[in-house]
């Protein structure tokens, strides 16, 4: 099992005392915790609350199959509130001690029915929290028929609604949602690696809508719906298949209830990003809309006139033959001009006129 903060703490001190060095286990799981340029993907922790339904522990278990192979479902009820600091402590220990970086607690109670509190940890602690209400769902298996995606296939995220890019709670909580699922970060995809399809759409609850008061502020409902993408042979030729969408769950309503988001100076160090990954600016490259290179030279002014070079036998028999042509046509035009000035001295005077060099 993996050694706590604590432990890695004590660890540490150790080394720099002089004492005795970590086990080879420790050693090889404290080398997995440097820092990487490329992270791998996250791993999540499912827990169930203090007190956790049937249908809540059938989201979990539907949460760990999205997310296999680096999900991880604890079994046992957990005495967590997690917006309490004691519970965040006891999630910080739980998420450091199982090696996950997000998490997700379920519980039901009188007060908050069908909840489940999705977050994520930066530096060993908890970073973003989001509590939804589920409203609606539909699990795997009431898709019994349906096609399910592989394990450890990447998804394709659609986020519908204006609400997304003008809300900042919808904002945040996109890119929360975006760091759940994501996968392994990957270069290259190939067609049949995408393989379902998760859409979020945001709208006004319309029970708000409905019964509106100033005082409570309007929360928007959040529609999940997850589509199996089905390849088929294009009829029009081609070598590209059409996808087709096959409903394949799970599917979920929810509301937004409480949220508890990073501070702008903790989120600007959570966004940091090293000087290693980052792309080089090279200069006079652009690239198109094609996605073409296109590269810009800059030269001296040339005059070509006086550019000389080594030219072949051909290019000068040419230049023989064309000055020879050249010849000829002057000689035909001084010929044709000297004989109509004749034929006009002859008309003028009437006699043709003498040749001085003969």
């Amino acid at each position: 099992m993996a050694p706590t903060q604590r432990q890695l703490k004590d660890i540490k001190a150790k080394q720099i005392s002089g004492a005795k060095a970590p086990k080879a286990s420790v050693a090889r799981y404290l080398k997995t915790l440097e820092s990487k340029l490329v992270e791998e993907a996250k791993s999540v922790l499912l827990l169930k609350g203090i007190r956790c339904s049937d249908a809540m522990a059938t989201v979990l278990k539907d949460m760990r199959a999205l997310k296999a192979p680096h999900a991880k479902l604890l079994s046992k009820n957990n005495v967590i509130v997690p917006f309490d600091d004691e519970g965040q402590q006891s999630l910080d220990f739980l998420c450091t001690k199982n090696d996950a970086s997000l998490f997700a607690l379920a519980s039901h109670n009188k007060k908050r029915p069908n909840n489940l509190t999705i977050g994520r940890t930066f530096d060993r602690r908890i970073l973003d929290m989001c509590e939804i209400g589920v409203l609606r769902y539909k699990s795997l298996h009431d898709y019994a028929g349906s096609i399910k995606k592989r394990i450890g296939s990447k998804p394709m995220m659609l986020f519908v609604g204006d609400k997304w890019n003008l809300d900042n709670e919808c904002r945040r909580l996109q890119n929360l949602l975006i760091d759940f699922y994501r996968g392994d970060p990957v270069d290259k995809l190939i067609v049949s690696g995408l393989d379902h399809i998760m859409v979020f759409t945001v709208v006004d609850d319309p029970q708000t809508l409905h019964n509106h008061d100033p005082n409570i502020e309007i929360k928007p409902v959040i529609y999940q719906r997850t589509y199996f993408v089905k390849l088929k042979k294009n009829p029009n030729g081609g070598r590209t298949p059409l996808p087709y969408l096959v409903a394949s769950g799970p599917d979920m309503d929810f509301k937004v209830r409480r949220t508890q988001f990073a501070t702008p100076e903790t989120w600007k160090m959570a966004m940091k990003q090293p000087s290693a990954i980052k792309s080089k600016k090279v200069k006079n490259h652009t690239t198109n809309v094609f996605g073409e290179t296109i590269g810009r030279l800059h030269l001296e002014k040339q005059d070509i006139d006086k550019m000389g070079g080594k030219k072949s036998k051909a290019l000068r028999d040419a230049d023989k033959i064309e000055k020879a042509e050249k010849r000829a046509a002057d000689e035909a035009d001084l010929s044709r001009e000297s004989g109509e000035l004749a034929a006009e001295f002859k008309q003028t005077f009437g006699f043709e006129p003498v040749d001085m060099a003969k």
